[in-house]
């Protein structure tokens, strides 16, 4: 495997409130190497969302991080203001769930693919279009041009998505973080969605952190697999869809409805901690 670009060791994160302290991310480790993909799963609450956060050091005030979070061998946790603020625009880009919470409604969505890059780069407005143009032609997007002019309201959702990938694209990260990118749209753009995300990452070498309740789609674009429960990492690798080993993994998967069977009731999650503790043990 190539070097890792970004590694977690033993992240965790208290929440303290007035009345109490609460953990949950309890010792979270993990890396992706330069151009690898690594999905992210597990069930709602686990701690998926708050991991990304903690990446991109997004995190409330009120939670206490530790551990170590290092990008290309930088440590995330201790970087000033200004290294910060060039980390969070220049070397990673977020896609989130819903692209319609994620844009201003009142600008056009040339605006919003070029005010980044003019702005804070200094690069030229026309420049940029061009850039722009090209972009969403790439990720799908008919009639790019006329695009730029128009407002989120007028593009369906999965179109928008497509926009919020090429704003990603644009900014030419080295790590895409896509936060369950698919979850807002229908089926058949789900598909497309992540089909066009995947063929971009691989045509230009970047690193993607991809966080999905969907084991088989996460399979599908991604070299391994992280699974995640409680706050913890469960069980990782390339082996995890075909081959798990973790009860908890294997629950999953199995609570997963298919078209090739017909079930009264799907399986009901469990847990088991003197389980998980012992494979931790033997890992």
């Amino acid at each position: 495997m190539s070097e890792a670009l970004l590694t977690l060791t033993d992240v965790r994160a208290v929440l303290h409130s007035r009345h109490q302290s609460q953990s949950l991310l309890n010792g979270v480790s993990f890396s992706i190497a330069k151009g690898e993909a690594l999905g992210l799963v597990g069930e709602s609450g686990s701690g998926k969302s708050l991991t990304t956060r903690a990446v991109t050091r997004m995190l409330d005030p009120a939670f206490e991080v530790s551990g170590s979070i290092s990008f290309d061998g930088a440590e995330v946790l201790s970087m000033g203001p200004a290294e910060l603020r060039n980390y969070r625009s220049r070397d990673i880009g977020m896609i989130f769930q819903d692209p319609r919470a994620h844009v201003n409604p009142v600008h056009t969505v040339g605006d919003f693919l070029t005010e980044e890059l003019v702005r804070n780069r200094g690069l030229a407005r026309e420049e940029v279009e061009q850039r722009a143009i090209t972009l969403l032609d790439e990720v799908g997007v008919r009639y790019p041009e006329r695009r730029l002019t128009q407002y989120p309201h007028e593009l369906s959702g999965g179109m928008l998505q497509r926009v919020m990938i090429a704003s990603v694209l644009l900014a030419e990260p080295r790590l895409i973080l896509a936060d369950e990118p698919t979850t807002a749209l229908d089926v058949t753009a789900q598909s497309d969605v992540m089909a066009i995300l995947d063929e971009q990452r691989r045509a230009r070498g970047l690193s993607l952190l991809f966080i999905t309740h969907d084991l088989e789609l996460a399979a599908a674009c991604c070299e391994r697999l992280a699974v995640m429960y409680a706050g913890e990492i469960v069980e990782q690798g390339a082996h995890v869809y075909e081959s798990p080993r973790h009860p908890y993994t294997i629950e999953l998967l199995g609570a997963r409805p298919s078209i090739d069977q017909r079930l009264e009731r799907l399986p009901v999650l469990q847990y088991n901690r003197d389980i998980h503790e012992q494979l931790k043990a033997e890992a």
